[in-house]
């Protein structure tokens, strides 16, 4: 079930932005008249699974879900119509067009993409404010279990004071912070280290089988007892937070979990918060692994609760919202095209963590959340306006590039070379969806072994 809501939110949310891309082309095109020959969500390679003629436009549902399109007369475009730019030009075709109104049509996708972006932030903004946990509050450093940050020198505990120079304010920035980062300040026991990241690191996270980094160090709260539990009638209750092992405090679950293993098949001492208000102290036994028989789990409030972190929450107004949603939206292209640069580095190994259809389900939480869902839409419309505008053919940035050129030196390229740009576009495209869903497949192929 939980997939199933996954896969339906990354269907309905790639269906928006796509629609609402290529209705960035369709709508200046009809109003250059020009004439759109078709208007299609998802490729209708071979047969459509939906289609209807509205007035000279063909609408429809493809089977193949790599994204849409729209059929532009006198175009060189997916369809490689040859016969149809064979013959002269017609005055509502693209190709007769002033180049300016061309460049306008190919950038419509794009710019609706970044729009509808900044429109979701704002909305946002105004519906749900934002939280954020200030790196202050963050006592006691972090939980650092992937093998790649130990290596490099982190542990568990470790303060992060700056990366780069720079002190960072709030948790969601140090953890993106490792995309385009080199070197780290960290508070250990009192003394201050730097640790250095090598320049293929991103190479070497994204081969790791384990996806974590900076994380948050949870405390040990109780969700329920297993029937087989040697505790199972101890009088234990959902919520019960253990504070303290044989009469040392502790706080997180990664300083329980080595104290009981060092306590199999043997009794300790807990003491127990109830309701976050009072102590309860029992005898417990730990089995031959070294667990209690409990399964845990909290959440940022728990935390909170517990005077671990703090969670700084604002609520905006209708204007404070357009500023606050217009910065998200900035930041986000910024951090992204970090990540760009990063991939299109080979040195930096970052192209090995590119994803496909399964990444990209992902990121979409296994429950609905209307917030998490136009989170991730706005997300994906970004990325996808970003992709599109890179300069290969193919996509609207090679066909934007050559209207460029054209505009400049007044030379048009011919139409021979547009086919060949446009097949190699395409070759190039399809390589790196192939890439990136091996990527997936291959991930997955892991994780099942």
């Amino acid at each position: 079930m939980e997939i199933f809501i996954q896969i339906v939110q990354f269907i309905l949310s790639l269906s928006l932005i796509i629609v609402l891309h290529e209705l960035g082309h369709y709508l200046p095109a009809k109003y250059f008249k020009i004439k759109v020959e078709k208007f299609y969500l998802f490729f209708d390679v071979k047969y459509s699974l939906l289609k209807k003629k509205i007035g000279e436009t063909e609408w429809g549902i493809g089977w193949l879900p790599l994204g849409g399109y729209v059929k532009i007369a006198g175009m060189i475009d997916e369809s490689m119509d040859k016969e149809q730019m064979a013959k002269p030009p017609q005055p509502w075709e693209f190709r007769s067009k002033p180049s300016w109104q061309r460049l306008i049509v190919m950038l419509g996708g794009v710019t609706v993409n970044f729009i509808l972006a900044v429109l979701i932030y704002i909305g946002l903004a105004y519906n749900y404010g934002s939280t954020s946990i200030p790196t202050s509050s963050i006592k006691d450093g972090y939980l650092i279990e992937n093998p790649i940050l130990l290596d490099l020198g982190f542990q568990t505990g470790d303060k992060i004071l700056n990366v780069d120079g720079i002190e960072i304010e709030s948790y969601s920035d140090l953890r993106k912070s490792i995309i385009s980062s080199s070197v780290y300040q960290v508070e250990r026991d009192g003394r201050i280290l730097e640790i250095t990241l090598p320049v293929d690191f991103l190479g070497q996270l994204s081969s790791s089988e384990s996806t974590s980094s900076f994380e948050l160090r949870r405390p040990f709260v109780i969700q329920n007892v297993a029937e087989e539990s040697l505790n199972k009638d101890y009088g234990i209750e959902p919520g019960d937070v253990i504070i303290s092992l044989n009469g040392r405090e502790v706080n997180y679950v990664d300083e329980i979990v080595p104290i009981l293993k060092e306590n199999s098949n043997r009794t300790v001492d807990v003491e127990l918060l109830r309701d976050f208000s009072y102590k309860i102290n029992k005898t417990l036994n730990v089995d031959s692994q070294g667990k209690l028989g409990f399964s845990t789990g909290s959440t940022v409030q728990d935390m909170v609760d517990l005077g671990l972190v703090d969670l700084v929450s604002k609520s905006y107004g209708i204007f404070e919202s357009v500023s606050v949603g217009t910065s998200r939206f900035i930041s986000f292209m910024g951090f992204y095209f970090e990540q760009l640069v990063a991939i299109f580095n080979p040195s930096t190994g970052a192209f090995k963590g590119l994803g496909g259809f399964i990444a990209i389900t992902n990121i979409f939480p296994s429950y609905w959340s209307w917030q998490a869902f136009w989170g991730t839409t706005a997300l994906l419309s970004v990325m996808l306006g970003v992709l599109n505008l890179l300069p290969i053919p193919a996509l609207d940035g090679g066909h934007a590039t050559f209207l460029v050129y054209e505009m400049i030196t007044g030379k048009k390229p011919s139409n021979r070379f547009l086919e060949v740009a446009q097949l190699i576009g395409f070759l190039i495209l399809i390589a790196l969806v192939i890439y990136a869903n091996g990527n997936d497949i291959y991930k997955l192929f892991n994780f099942i072994v």
